[in-house]
């Protein structure tokens, strides 16, 4: 069954919300119940991946970049089983490990699409990995450029495509590849119960946004650009952020879309009820 939304009708929808001076939103989400209030509450897409899903176990999302789980599996059961079901109101996104050895990841697109998937993202992504290690990946052949090539092969067969990008070079080789929405990503979140305590500066984070900015405004300024993770935790802080660089076009919350929300709200709730005293008789 394939999704719900074209690649054209996805574009459109997060056009007609950067037109009318909205906010893109976009919901990073790892269990049904987190997507559907999402979506419900007005999500322009929502997405789910490995990461999501040992967000929502209580864990830190990196564990998701950990040798502990197959993450295309996982996304392609999160998706059938939990989310594509429950969310009407708006695409849904598949997070896919691009550079798994294991997998013909074009075979694995076209399952992905069949499954009800409107589009896809490169999430676990190489971008987030330095040091030797990621020249390790790029050297035995599970670099950065396998997961241009998937979410350029998803872009051709009509699904809506949003890569995660840390530096222009990124950036410009999704766009090259015909990738519709680029998301500037700063790092871990901070905050909460398992927020990381270092993340990247406010000024560093305007600074990477703005150079990727300036870079696709020459060839590629019609595309979606949207920013994730660092310090932005609340809405107040994208809005302040949003200040300092006006191009781009919206937020992509994970931590903020399911785990702030679930950390402040059930607490909460149990404490209300144990506030609950039996009256006298």
């Amino acid at each position: 069954m394939p999704g719900k939304f074209t690649r054209e009708a996805v574009v459109s929808r997060l056009n007609a919300e950067r037109d009318a001076g909205r906010a893109v939103y976009d919901a990073l989400c790892g269990s049904g119940i987190t997507a559907k209030m999402a979506a419900r509450g007005g999500a322009d897409l929502v997405s789910t991946f490995i990461l999501a899903y040992f967000r929502m176990q209580g864990l830190s999302s990196m564990a998701g970049y950990l040798p502990i789980g197959d993450a295309n599996a996982i996304t392609l059961e999160l998706g059938e089983r939990s989310i594509l079901n429950v969310v009407r109101e708006c695409p849904v996104i598949a997070g896919v490990l691009a550079v798994d050895p294991t997998r013909d990841m074009h075979r694995f697109v076209d399952r992905l699409s069949d499954a009800g998937f409107d589009g896809l993202m490169n999430c676990p992504t190489v971008a987030l990995i330095d040091g030797n290690f990621r020249s390790a990946l790029e050297e035995t052949g599970m670099g950065y450029a396998n997961e241009v090539d998937v979410l350029g092969y998803a872009s051709s067969k009509g699904m809506f495509t949003k890569a995660f990008c840390t530096s222009v070079d990124e950036a410009l080789a999704m766009a090259e590849a015909g990738v519709d929405n680029i998301i500037v990503h700063f790092g871990n979140s901070s905050g909460g119960s398992i927020g990381s305590k270092t993340v990247l500066e406010k000024d560093k984070s305007v600074e990477r946004a703005a150079s990727v900015c300036d870079a696709l405004a020459a060839k590629h300024s019609g595309l979606i650009v949207t920013c994730h993770g660092g310090a932005i935790e609340t809405p107040s802080d994208f809005e302040e952020f949003w200040k300092l660089e006006p191009r781009l076009d919206g937020y992509v919350g994970g931590s903020s879309a399911e785990r702030f929300p679930i950390e402040e709200s059930v607490p909460a709730a149990t404490r209300a009820f144990k506030s609950i005293q039996r009256k006298s008789s």
